[in-house]
């Protein structure tokens, strides 16, 4: 194995570029071919070396063509290991991001205040797993001066694994919160995957960063031994310090430099991204951003992919936060915009993946939550809401919800979209 990643590390230097997608195929590139469900990524080896490819890593003989194809029984433990090579070789700053909610953002946040000093590179969207960090590890180039590398997980052990390839030097949790619970077991298996990556940089004695608002972090801070610690939050004695002024839909709030105080703006919904916004903060002030950039990157910053956005259409204002859900952030999310000052407000949620036994609980008490704040109009999707409430409209999928309102259109309504991806509640959007 070490033979073939110093052939291909050699390669790969010659470009800093690999790729999964055959379909960006450029000259010098390593083009590593993996199998789905529905397509055969070795089956497109011969086209990536007809345009340029150097090497092709394949796990099935019969589409070798020449040397050029390296024939290996794991594609994705080679690109570990070719992510692990070059991570040896990166003498440069590497943030690691991990939580339950909110780690997109925050990744995001932090990317935009860094890049007001420094030439960064931060993980695309949330491929934040064991293909997507490995991938983020070799997009970087010499030109680099400080990575940000988002982690997430759904079982024990992954936020280890994924650390052990990037070894960052510093890091954050956003939040530990009920998620993945089929994978986790219990939050406690949460708090304990989640703070892998505590372990990990105290190990090395590094820097965390810790949310001092989090009992549960701040808990995990104790047992540590050699990393050091800065802290930021709401309370008093923190090192980095701000307050949330408030959330109307956008969330607005300040922070504390010495003497001086900075109003922040931002595009984001809720005040449960205060969280988010001062982890940026606080990491922008330790990389000695000027604080009146670091303003100016949050402010500036507007969330996309259904994530915290604010969308007004013809008929309707809309709060659009449906590219995840879990108990944690269904919980803040209804929380908040039951504090929304409008008029006709219409609750539209989605069932909530991947809690095993505790699925029913946590959809009974989502329900409870929304009926007591008595919202005009309450619509939950999927099987999981089935029979839970006799004050809802209940849909078995979007596509049902979607084909009755678009026959019977609400209209001057503020609406919250909220579920998990599988939920598919987006797809409502088209028709409000």
């Amino acid at each position: 194995m070490d033979q073939l990643i110093e052939k291909l590390y050699s390669a790969y230097r010659q470009s800093y570029r690999v790729t999964t997608d055959s379909r960006q195929i450029t000259p010098g590139c390593i083009f590593f071919a993996f199998k789905g469900e529905s397509f055969d990524g070795n089956a497109f080896a011969p086209q990536a070396l007809e345009q340029g490819a150097a090497y092709c890593v394949i796990s099935n003989p019969q589409y070798r063509v020449d040397e050029r194809c390296l024939v290996v029984e794991d594609v994705l433990a080679v690109l570990q290991q070719l992510a692990r090579r070059h991570r040896k070789e990166l003498c440069i700053p590497f943030v690691g991001i991990t939580g339950t909610n909110g780690k997109t953002t925050t990744k995001e946040l932090v990317n935009a205040v860094l890049s007001r000093r420094f030439r960064t590179h931060a993980t695309q969207g949330n491929h934040n797993n064991h293909l997507g960090v490995p991938l983020t590890i070799l997009e970087i180039g010499p030109q680099v001066q400080l990575a940000i590398v988002e982690m997430g997980a759904n079982h024990p052990g992954e936020i280890e694994m994924l650390c052990s390839m990037s070894d960052p030097d510093c890091g954050l949790i956003t939040n530990c919160g009920k998620a993945h619970l089929e994978g986790f077991g219990s939050f406690q298996g949460v708090v304990k995957t989640k703070t892998e990556l505590y372990r990990h940089i105290d190990n090395k004695g590094g820097l965390l960063f810790v949310n001092a608002d989090s009992n549960v972090l701040m808990e995990e801070k104790s047992r540590l031994m050699q990393a050091q610690t800065k802290t930021y939050g709401q309370k008093e004695g923190v090192q980095y310090r701000g307050s949330l002024i408030g959330s109307d839909p956008y969330m607005r709030f300040y922070f504390e430099v010495g003497d001086n105080v900075y109003t922040v703006q931002s595009h984001l919904l809720g005040g449960y991204n205060f969280d988010n916004a001062m982890a940026a903060v606080a990491v922008g002030l330790h990389f000695g951003v000027e604080p009146f950039d670091i303003k100016e990157a949050i402010e500036a910053y507007e969330p996309s992919n259904k994530r915290s956005q604010y969308k007004k259409t013809e008929h309707n204002a809309l709060f659009l936060d449906c590219y995840n859900a879990n108990p944690s952030s269904m919980k803040v999310s209804v929380e908040n915009f039951a504090r929304l000052k409008a008029a006709h407000k219409v609750v539209m949620l989605g069932g909530m993946k991947e809690l095993g036994n505790d699925s029913e609980k946590e959809h009974q008490e989502v329900v409870r939550l929304v009926e007591e704040s008595q919202f005009e109009v309450v619509v939950l999707v999927g099987p999981e809401f089935k029979g839970l409430s006799q004050k809802s409209v209940w849909f078995e999928d979007s596509e049902k919800a979607v084909a009755y309102f678009k026959m019977n259109p609400l209209k001057e309504s503020t609406i919250l979209l909220k579920g998990s991806n599988g939920s598919k509640m987006w797809l409502l959007e088209q028709v409000l």
